[in-house]
């Protein structure tokens, strides 16, 4: 989504299309540091694991400490060697922030998880992997590109702090504030078309609106049914249906600036992610 954003709002970039080798490179590195995210959530999650879920890879022995870690580290070299890649063709931006993206994962892993700062640190993570999307082009970035980061980093910043303890009855505050923070951050990326000179949905922005509305009505549905019954089975309910909306207001925005093309690309991740969840949890 944020190459797509990038693209369309490039001064001298649209008319070339998305560049396809950058963005490569560019999902090699989100590809590897999300994984890399996972492999280390599971090493410092290893004592509490082993007395909570004992199956688990790292407390089974199935996977060895050392081995978790190796391949951790290797996850995050190969990211930073493709964000540095990228960076030779269209400036230093994206090694920078893959960096800094990095960092945001570990600190999360390692340290910040259980505090009031994780659902910051979260937000921080996906801000700044929509930022390393845009980094598809060399030309300078304005508002309209960090409005859109700093849009769906609210929205996680929500979401984060809703699932904080979905494995347990919840706090009935701490799920309305994390529903409320989510619907700052679909607040903020309605807005975004305002900003944009040349829009899919300038001249419709009823309708634009309207559709925020209902996506807004819809994720407020279930986190207010999470709300009334804060046990694990409704929280963990809402927060899937939050994560999937997730991809639905990426093609929006996408679709805003792009145009039904990569909108429907964006929107297809749907299907995979669906299909997957059957035998990998979301929550």
């Amino acid at each position: 989504m944020g190459a797509f954003v990038a693209v369309a709002l490039a001064p001298h970039s649209p008319a070339a299309g998305v560049p396809v080798g950058i963005v490569s490179l560019l999902i090699c590195t989100s590809g590897c540091l999300y994984l890399a995210g996972m492999v280390w959530n599971d090493y410092f999650d290893r004592d509490k694991d082993a007395e909570q879920r004992p199956a688990r890879p790292i407390p089974s022995r199935r996977v060895p400490e050392s081995a978790a870690q190796w391949i951790g580290s290797q996850l995050i070299v190969v990211g930073l060697v493709a964000a540095f890649t990228a960076a030779y063709f269209v400036g230093w931006r994206s090694g920078i922030l893959a960096l800094a993206l990095a960092a945001a994962v570990l600190s999360y892993d390692g340290l910040l998880k259980e505090t009031w700062l994780g659902p910051i640190n979260m937000g921080l993570c996906r801000m700044l992997n929509v930022l390393l999307g845009m980094c598809v082009i060399a030309d300078p970035w304005h508002q309209t590109h960090y409005l859109v980061a700093a849009g769906i980093g609210i929205y996680i910043v929500g979401v984060t702090g809703f699932a904080r303890t979905e494995a347990v009855v919840s706090n009935r505050f701490m799920l309305l504030a994390g529903a409320l923070v989510m619907l700052a951050g679909l607040g903020t990326l309605a807005y975004f078309p305002n900003l944009v000179p040349k829009s899919y949905v300038s001249g419709r922005l009823e309708t634009w609106y309207l559709f925020w509305i209902v996506l807004a009505a819809q994720i407020s549905w279930r986190c207010l049914r999470a709300v009334a019954d804060p046990r694990p089975p409704m929280v963990q309910t809402a927060v899937k249906t939050c994560l999937l909306s997730l991809i639905v207001l990426d093609a929006a925005i996408t679709y805003a600036v792009q145009g039904w093309q990569g909108a429907i690309l964006i929107l297809g991740l749907l299907i995979p992610t669906m299909f997957l969840g059957k035998w990998i949890y979301s929550t």
